[in-house]
């Protein structure tokens, strides 16, 4: 057993490092859309974006985690930033949402969690914008966190998370590189059948365009014929044929941030864009699924301050008709995040010896070769 215990705890510390090192679907050759990725791919190309994770993967059944997006490393509730939640099927326990559909703002930092670490997370939360400098006399805070149920691998009736693993996903939070599969919030997931997670990825408009990032962060759990590039990967892997070999419903979370400017009647209108990107993996945002968009605009020139002595408010924001590339690259930047969460996902085992397979990259890079979808 000592042997077993060192095993797991090794497994623990080494996991954020081995996902960093995991194969990407552009690192095979493969190409979604039109429109050129960032530097790193990821939702931290938009500038000043961080995000942060902590990943819960012990013993024979608990796989789970935080992961936290934070959309500017100021003061968020001091300085609030533009936002709009879009609803594709709501499945779902995702907390903060009415007061961002009321006032179009975002005061606090997003969490990513399992279904039943909610009220923790928005616990955990609540303290660390209380104990900001300037929040000294804040009363009320709108919390925003998202889910998804990972209680097939992870033993969510326990609910291991605690308020400081959250606080360490946001302490953690950074600019740079950010870990895919099973890690953070994604560490118990599902999709399509196969192990799921953490994906991200990001466009750049052309300068014609505005030359504005959006990128996006996906949280996957969830189900339906999966198609990469085009191909009908699980039809060709028997994954669908007159029933499902699994069960469709689950959810996913999205997160789609852009340095933009643009209000929150326009990110909702970007919001929406990104179940397009996922309806072209095959999802189907099914009846037990929870699919939620969290779209924010980080541009500095749109922040809200919590006090002002203005009773005028005066930002920018771009025109309706500016609004159709970043709409393209909404849905080109969610269908390659919900990929590279799969691309990095690794076979696991869980609860009560529950076993997910990674994705069979081989016989899906094979598919794609004969569809003629890969450029080397």
């Amino acid at each position: 057993m000592n042997g077993l215990h060192h095993r797991f705890c090794f497994l623990f510390f080494i996991l954020p490092i081995l996902m960093l090192a995991q194969s990407r679907l552009r690192d095979h050759g493969v190409e979604v859309g039109v429109l050129r990725p960032g530097t790193l791919n990821t939702i931290t190309d938009v500038p000043g974006v961080k995000v942060g994770q902590f990943t819960l993967n012990q013993g024979y059944d608990i796989r789970t985690g935080i992961t936290a997006i934070l959309p500017h490393s100021g003061n968020i509730f001091q300085e609030k930033v533009p936002a709009a939640i879009y609803v594709g099927n709501g499945f779902g326990k995702l907390a903060g949402y009415t007061q961002v559909k009321e006032l179009g703002n975002l005061e606090t930092p997003i969490i990513l969690t399992n279904t039943l670490s909610v009220p923790t997370a928005v616990n955990a939360v609540i303290g660390y914008t209380l104990n900001q400098p300037e929040n000294e006399n804040v009363r009320s805070i709108n919390a925003v966190v998202g889910e998804t149920n990972d209680g097939y691998l992870n033993d969510i009736r326990g609910r291991h998370i605690t308020e400081e693993h959250v606080l360490k996903a946001i302490e953690n939070a950074s600019t740079g590189p950010v870990s895919e599969g099973s890690v953070g919030a994604g560490t118990g997931t599902i999709c399509f059948g196969f192990k799921g997670g953490i994906g991200t990825s990001s466009r750049v408009l052309p300068k014609q365009s505005g030359g504005y990032t959006v990128g996006v962060l996906v949280q996957t759990n969830f189900g339906g014929v999966l198609q990469v590039a085009g191909v009908e990967v699980g039809k060709k892997l028997g994954h669908y044929s007159d029933s499902f070999k699994y069960s469709p419903d689950g959810s996913c979370m999205m997160v789609v941030l852009t340095d933009a400017p643009l209000d929150s009647r326009n990110l909702e209108r970007l919001a929406k864009r990104a179940m397009l990107g996922l309806s072209h993996t095959g999802g189907i945002a099914s009846n037990g699924s929870g699919d939620y968009v969290i779209a924010v605009s980080t541009a500095e020139a749109c922040r809200i301050p919590y006090e002002s002595e203005n009773p005028i408010q005066n930002v920018p924001t771009l025109r309706n008709e500016a609004m159709t590339p970043l709409f393209l690259a909404t849905i080109e930047a969610t269908e390659e995040a919900i990929l590279n969460s799969l691309f990095a996902g690794e076979t696991m085992i869980g609860r009560d010896g529950h076993k997910i397979e990674a994705l069979p990259k081989e016989k899906v890079l094979e598919m794609l070769r004969e569809a003629g979808k890969l450029d080397r």
